[in-house]
């Protein structure tokens, strides 16, 4: 049992939900969890599962060309032009997978926050009185970032959104969809020694060892298909 911590790969706003999507759908056994950090190939914004897409070009800064892809996790909006991203998948045989989701938002949201402190950056969470009775956990149905939600990470000074995440469940386990905003921290933040930091606290929380892994091998023909999918205005306007 272990927490497969996998390369970075950079890839379009399609490219990168569709091996999100496939990193839970596709595991090669039940005892390993898996993280990434990735990058985009330009700039990019993805908005959640169940967003209508006229609200979503509401959104969309005007006069700039981005990639723009429906996420397979729900939440709101995210702009991804200057955050961290990340993907963390759990296997449905870990307890984790049976928790509410206000729980494992609030546990990896945690790890997040106390990776940050390490470093010397303040960063809490959102207290859950701020909740409302009929918000999701996670990304509310608007746009992230804009404000936070319960067990969001915040500056404890200006209250400012730090980190948000959106979430799926399924069969096969959970996917977390995570987005760390740069600007919300210090600009000297070391990002390798985060990384680090933060799998390490992750694998505590989830009682496996962390180990780095090389790529897994998923089909490229599935990749390809499920990019194309993700890509097709067929998937981005269904609603």
């Amino acid at each position: 049992m272990q927490l497969d911590l996998l390369p970075t790969r950079t890839g379009s706003a399609a490219e990168n939900m569709a091996v999100d999507f496939l990193l839970l759908q596709r595991y090669p056994t039940q005892t390993h969890a898996r993280f990434r950090h990735y990058d985009w190939h330009r700039p990019s914004f993805t908005f959640g599962y169940s967003q209508p897409l006229a609200f979503v070009h509401a959104q969309l800064p005007a006069g700039e060309t981005v990639e723009l892809c429906r996420r397979p996790t729900g939440g709101g909006v995210v702009d991804h032009r200057e955050d961290w991203t990340y993907a963390l998948v759990i296997p449905h045989n870990h307890s984790l997978h049976e928790e509410r989701a206000t729980e494992s938002y609030r546990l990896v949201h945690a790890c997040i926050a106390e990776s940050l402190n390490q470093l010397g950056e303040p960063a809490v969470l959102q207290p859950p009185a701020e909740k409302k009775a009929s918000d999701p956990a996670g990304c509310g149905p608007g746009v992230c970032f804009t404000k936070a939600e319960p067990f969001d990470v915040i500056h404890p000074q200006t209250l400012a959104k730090i980190a948000g995440a959106a979430q799926k469940r399924s069969r096969q386990g959970l996917l977390f969809q995570g987005s760390i905003a740069r600007k919300a921290v210090s600009p000297q933040l070391d990002w390798e020694t985060f990384e680090t930091l933060l799998t390490a606290r992750l694998a505590q929380v989830l009682g496996w060892p962390a180990t780095t892994c090389a790529w897994p091998e998923l089909s490229e023909d599935e990749i390809s298909a499920l990019t194309e999918q993700y890509s097709s205005a067929a998937w981005n306007a269904f609603r």
